[in-house]
């Protein structure tokens, strides 16, 4: 599933890329572009925080950023540099410069490793909820060095709750360059925290990341592969836990992406019967509500082309999602927007469109950019009805553009 960097040529996007930037998934695999096929906005303006962000002059300190190419909006490899002279300065902040080597000696001195990394990663988990992957993801990258570190000079316990964290600070990785738009990276992190659960011996933590790389799979646009890796998931969960059910949300939307409705809206119903009788044991989906399902069915609806009732499910998730939930308010906006676009609602659809741009902007997140770019070319019909062009212009001043 992982798919390499593809260039430009002189004559613009290959063919073969071209296919690909035509596909329905939330995400695609990244591509690079050389600094000569991005325009950028003027005035250049580089801000105390871009320069503190690690600029080179050179072209190959890169960074992941959302494109519009040919009217498309991708997630690309551009060089930093073009980034913080575009007015886009938030954007390359997913490429820090690595910590100064005594910064893995200062860790090395922590009385309690354990507790320590475990709190760090809560901190990261809440602020990615309010701001967004591109400032975590480069505080977490060199925690989760250092900790790769004690623990292989560790020994016993501590090495395996160690590893536990290990594996659970690569799940995180992969989530937040997902949500960055870099599947490449995504792939890995995630690959590689599956391969350390299987070395922990953790069968719960490995079904959780089977989800996830169902998960994962499912918005790159591979669903076949994300029904295989849910059903995965399934068989390698205790029976009747939070992380069945988990798997079997991601099996849902799996067999909607896949046309299969019948399929998919009963698998919700198991979901839901599931849960009723699920305890939660502090650990597994202590996020896992009725709520949760419901809005993951909306999703699943409107990939089936059932807007009217997609648009409700994202409305009421919208209307019941605490503030602290940023991100994830902007993806159910984007979402929600693309619904009442497909109910014929196009002024609606605008301007609830509109909303998710704001939010797109403080967090720079690939999911809701994603649906903002499907948004955009099911409105080009109707770009003189109230508030669409004013989307179409918002949505344009927060992504690079390609010549």
């Amino acid at each position: 599933m992982e798919l390499l960097d593809r260039e430009l040529d002189g004559r613009g996007l290959l063919p073969e890329l071209w296919e690909r930037i035509g596909t329905d998934s939330d995400l695609a695999a990244p591509v690079s572009i050389p600094a000569a096929h991005v325009s950028v906005s003027p005035p250049a303006l580089v801000t105390a925080a871009a320069g503190q962000a690690g600029s080179r002059d050179d072209d190959t300190d890169m960074v992941v950023v959302p494109c519009r190419v040919h009217g498309r909006l991708r997630f690309v490899h551009v060089p930093r540099r073009v980034v913080l002279a575009s007015g886009l300065a938030g954007l390359a902040a997913s490429a820090l410069p690595a910590p100064p080597a005594h910064a893995a000696a200062a860790a090395a001195d922590i009385a309690s490793p354990v507790e320590h990394f475990a709190q760090l990663r809560r901190v990261m988990v809440q602020t990615d909820s309010l701001i967004g992957p591109r400032h975590v993801l480069p505080a977490l990258q060199p925690h989760l060095a250092h900790l790769a570190s004690r623990r292989r000079t560790s020994r016993g316990s501590d090495a395996a709750a160690l590893l536990s964290l290990e594996t659970r600070y690569e799940e995180l990785a992969g989530w937040l360059a997902q949500d960055i738009g870099d599947e490449r990276t995504a792939q890995g992190h995630t690959a590689r925290a599956l391969d350390a659960s299987h070395i922990a011996g953790d069968t719960q933590l490995t079904a959780y990341i089977l989800g996830r790389k169902a998960q994962l799979a499912g918005d790159t646009g591979h669903p076949a592969d994300a029904l295989g890796l849910a059903m995965a998931a399934r068989r390698t969960a205790l029976p009747g836990s939070r992380l069945e059910v988990i798997a079997l949300v991601h099996q849902a939307h799996a067999h909607a992406v896949l046309g299969d409705a019948t399929d998919a809206l009963t698998t919700y119903d198991t979901a839901l019967t599931l849960l009723s009788r699920a305890d939660s044991d502090g650990t597994w989906g202590s996020w896992l509500t009725e709520g949760y399902i419901t809005t993951a069915r909306a999703r699943s609806l409107a990939a089936l082309g059932k807007y009217e009732q997609a648009a409700a499910g994202f409305d009421a998730a919208i209307a019941s999602l605490p503030p602290i939930y940023r991100r994830e308010r902007g993806v159910h906006l984007a979402r929600s927007a693309r619904a009442h676009a497909g109910t014929g609602n196009v002024s609606l659809a605008a301007q609830i469109g509109l909303q998710a741009v704001g939010i797109a902007a403080e967090t720079g997140s690939a999911r809701i950019i994603s649906q903002l770019d499907r948004l955009d070319q099911a409105l080009v019909p109707a770009i003189k009805q109230d508030g669409v062009a004013e989307f179409h212009a918002a949505l344009d001043q927060i992504v690079l553009h390609v010549d």
